[in-house]
């Protein structure tokens, strides 16, 4: 680096420009606030991760405007979307099968505004660098970071240009470390990550084949689970709708090396037949893990996503847990940045997001562990042709195909999140609900996702959240000058929205619901607060978590 030149200043350094990255700077674009992000490869997604978009994360790209963009990002919307368990394809048995309609004709909940989406991680990165993009954000690929050194007004990092061997020195008030699990950032930090190391060493193949469903006699389907005499060894996905597959060999504890020939050969017997082509286009071993970080940073310094949480894909809970995290996060460096938080918000990222992140990982777990059931007790009898065999295959199908629903269906996974005992959020005395996993309730209960509700056909309730904070009033008579003031005061940006709407009043079941930056209710009453400064402070995080308030996440699980 040369000695005379200044070192660059940004407001925020996000490292990694995978989907959380590109989400938590984009979002932090999209709020005003400058960011650099920084990857080390050249971006390009040859071993797609992931391919479910969570609903709440399509809620997410419906307040960045980026709907249309998830939509025609390349998968195949017309594809049918089966999940299928079978010993092989061609020839073989089918155990079961959980119908699904295509993505382009699946119907929106009456929870949300939208619905999940298939878009696999090479379609989706591309939106999410559009949209980060378009908010301005300096995308830097090819450079790595280096390090950091934290000091009372900010971060120092240093970047290292991978294509020069040049670094450079950037002066930022944050930092942000969404670079993976093996992330450099979480190591110069020393945190350390809590649960199992080590669930499966899995290895998963792309491959490319045309007419795949010609080559056997199942329905096509999105998803095939291959059960066979070992028990569930194997699955395939439909990653683009079209010729491209994910081949995963699930494997075991053991770690084991599987070349081109060997995946080959598995890939064959998956198929049942041999007398066709295919390509394989990548292989990219990988551990699946439930692992959590013990911290999520420090003062001035970050860790979000596989950073912060590894999990099994199995629910794909994932990536979307880690957008989660950056939508909690930045509007908290938001405020931060802009001079209005208090001493004590940022701190409630980590309060707020590991409970999720150890509820998810949870999940996630249970669900490997119901699909690879079989592997403790299969009926060899399932393998058998004939009137006994046909009678094992529908009782093993009959409770295999019971068990995955909790997979298939996790609709309070992804919209029940809500942060109990949060510091910032101020309770009303109301009892907490279930936390559910294949059914949600909406609540406007404090901490919760403020609810979805229609307000003429093409505007949501949710429409109404995002850069501000916002005070719904569903009765005008009710006086609210108090706590504008006190919000305008204290520099929180706060918008009074009044609705005169019976089912949204009914939904949210107080005149005044107060809702955060992220969606969240973070304080409801039916009067006016009898100290509007308190409530304000509470919200921005200027007022000390009293202790023993936060409700304590459980433990990993370590068995």
């Amino acid at each position: 680096m040369s000695a005379n030149r200044p070192a660059k200043k940004v407001p925020v350094v996000v490292v990694g420009a995978g989907p959380i990255g590109l989400s938590l700077s984009g979002d932090l674009g999209w709020r005003g606030i400058p960011c650099m992000l920084v990857e080390q490869s050249d971006g390009l997604v040859s071993q797609p991760k992931m391919d479910m978009v969570g609903i709440r994360t399509m809620e997410f790209c419906r307040r960045w405007g980026i709907i249309d963009w998830v939509h025609n990002a390349g998968y195949n919307r017309a594809y049918p979307q089966d999940c299928a368990w079978v010993s092989q394809l061609s020839g073989g048995y089918e155990f079961g099968r959980e119908p699904f309609p295509s993505v382009q004709d699946e119907l929106k909940p009456p929870q949300s505004p939208e619905k999940r989406e298939r878009c696999p991680q090479n379609f989706f990165d591309p939106v999410l660098t559009r949209f980060a993009k378009s908010t301005g954000v300096d995308i830097r690929y090819r450079t790595e970071y280096v390090s950091h050194e934290e000091h009372d007004n900010g971060v120092t990092v240093r970047l290292k240009n991978l294509q020069t061997d040049e670094e450079e020195l950037v002066e930022a008030q944050y930092l942000v470390g969404s670079d993976g699990g093996a992330s450099q950032v979480k190591q110069n930090l020393g945190i350390k990550m809590k649960g199992i190391p080590a669930l499966t060493y899995t290895t998963n193949a792309i491959i490319e084949c045309s007419g795949l469903e010609e080559l056997h006699d199942k329905k096509p389907g999105y998803r095939y689970i291959l059960i066979g005499p070992e028990g569930t060894w194997a699955t395939l996905v439909a990653i683009n709708g079209r010729d491209q597959w994910r081949f995963s060999i699930v494997g075991d504890e053991t770690m084991r090396t599987l070349n081109e020939e060997d995946i080959s050969q598995a890939f064959r017997r998956a198929v049942g037949r041999d007398d066709f082509d295919f390509k394989i286009i990548s292989v990219m071993p990988w551990i699946r893990r439930q692992l959590v970080a013990d911290s999520y940073g420090t003062n001035r310094v970050k860790i979000a996503g596989d950073a912060a949480h590894l999990t099994s894909p199995t629910g794909g809970f994932g990536m979307n847990t880690g957008i989660q995290d950056a939508v909690n996060l930045s509007w908290k460096l938001q405020a931060a940045i802009q001079g209005w938080a208090g001493p004590h918000l940022l701190d409630t990222y980590e309060t707020e997001m590991r409970p999720v992140a150890i509820r998810n990982v949870n999940e996630a777990t249970s669900n490997l562990k119901l699909m690879l059931k079989p592997r403790e007790s299969l009926n060899e009898m399932v393998f058998k042709p004939g009137p006994e065999g046909d009678l094992a295959r529908k009782e093993f199908g009959d409770a295999y195909t019971a068990a995955m629903k909790r997979e298939w269906f996790s609709i309070g996974i992804h919209l029940g999140v809500r942060y109990e005992g949060s510091p910032v959020i101020s309770p009303d005395g109301t009892p907490e609900p279930d936390d559910t996993v294949s059914t949600y309730e909406q609540t406007a209960r404090p901490g919760h996702r403020a609810p979805h509700v229609w307000l003429d056909p093409e505007c949501s309730t949710l429409d109404l959240f995002g850069r501000n904070f916002t005070l719904m009033r569903f009765d005008d008579r009710v006086h609210v000058d108090e706590l504008v003031a006190a919000a305008e005061r204290s520099g929180v940006p706060l918008e009074v929205v009044d609705l005169d709407h019976n089912e949204a009043r009914g939904v949210y079941e107080r005149k005044l619901v107060l809702v955060r930056p992220d969606g969240h209710v973070a304080w409801r009453a039916d009067d006016p607060p009898a100290d509007a400064e308190a409530i304000i402070d509470i919200v921005r995080g200027a007022k000390a978590p009293v202790a023993g308030s936060r409700k304590q996440a459980e433990e990993v699980m370590t068995s």
